[in-house]
């Protein structure tokens, strides 16, 4: 049976249960708030939305984030609690509150997770990934922000606001605006419109890599420039790839000029076993049909090679370290940077 979406109450028996600690996050559809349920104690996160906007076409509504989040019952998905009323066309959603996201972590100079930790965090990731797509439902927006830990070492997706279900048995087309540039695969780039898990398989290698090179990978202006970074790790496509490209509605204004030879494995060797080189290399395939599913993913040799997974449970800050977070201690050093330089 599927599950059913929460029921809203009256905003005059709903937001007031919870007092607001603190901002912990800022995107799109509104803002994120830490805050307490001043019956229990529980701390939890707030998030509020919107129910009437549009993104890129098509309309993104509370309540069908809310209803795949309540069909998605698995430990490395974060859980819906509640959802309360603000107006008639916001509400808030009450989350379990997450004490860090990945992105954050990784910007944090302090955090350096063993081997092994790392090796979990993959694993996590891949089983929730796993569960999803055996589920029909796309992510279409994986990257660090969207992925937040807690103190046991547990990581979760979050952030289903562009997710979408797909059929397993036959092509279906959607927008191609989707997943932040830095993460988004060549064949969305180059404007196809028919695509499966194929793309949040891309998204998650890129994050993994970040994960052990503490920065993104691709970091491309625009489309054409995130092209052009890829080609230049990647190696420019061969003419078989190519040729699959080539029939995609934007490939006349991106052929490639230069031939760039790959060098992903020499880039990566000096961070990672050759386990999680294989692995990740698979999974950042440019032909997209090269690429494995997150089910093969975790057949991989890697996770049954020395060190096993052990969550990480050792944290370098007190307290919650977000992308949030990080942002606001970058701005707050560059504007004191300033005015040391400006007296």
């Amino acid at each position: 049976m599927t599950p059913s979406t929460p029921k809203a109450r009256s905003p005059a028996d709903g937001i007031q249960l919870y007092s607001k600690i603190c901002m912990v996050g800022e995107g799109t559809y509104g803002k994120v708030y830490k805050a307490r349920n001043r019956e229990t104690g529980q701390v939890v996160a707030l998030k509020r939305m919107r129910i009437d906007m549009e993104r890129e076409g098509f309309p993104i509504t509370a309540m069908r984030e809310i209803r795949l989040l309540k069909q998605l019952q698995h430990p490395n998905i974060t859980q819906v609690l509640d959802v309360v009323p603000e107006s008639s066309n916001s509400v808030y959603v009450v989350m379990e509150y997450m004490d860090y996201d990945l992105s954050g972590l990784i910007n944090h100079p302090q955090w350096s997770p063993e081997p092994a930790h790392k090796k979990s965090l993959m694993h996590q990731l891949l089983e929730g990934l796993e569960f999803m797509h055996a589920r029909g439902i796309l992510h279409r927006d994986i990257k660090g922000s969207n992925l937040l830990i807690n103190r046991h070492g547990q990581i979760k997706y979050v952030d289903f606001g562009l997710a979408r279900s797909f059929h397993h048995t036959r092509m279906q087309e959607f927008t191609n605006r989707v997943i932040t540039l830095w993460y988004r695969p060549p064949e969305l780039l180059l404007g196809t419109t028919v695509y499966g898990p194929e793309v949040d398989i891309w998204s998650l290698g890129c994050v993994l890599i970040e994960l052990f090179m503490k920065k993104p990978i691709f970091q491309g202006q625009n489309d054409i420039d995130q092209l052009e970074q890829i080609f230049k790790i990647l190696g420019t496509p061969s003419p078989s790839i190519w040729e699959s490209f080539s029939k995609l509605p934007w490939a006349c204004y991106m052929t490639p000029n230069t031939r760039y030879s790959e060098n992903l494995r020499e880039m990566l060797g000096t961070k990672m076993t050759a386990g999680a080189v294989d692995l990740i290399s698979w999974m950042i395939s440019l032909d997209p049909a090269a690429r494995p599913s997150a089910k093969r993913c975790l057949e991989h040799r890697h996770f049954v090679e020395e060190p096993l997974p052990v969550p990480p449970t050792s944290f370098p800050v007190e307290g919650d370290w977000h992308e949030f977070e990080s942002k606001m201690e970058r701005r707050k050093r560059k504007n004191a940077a300033k005015t040391q330089h400006q007296q």
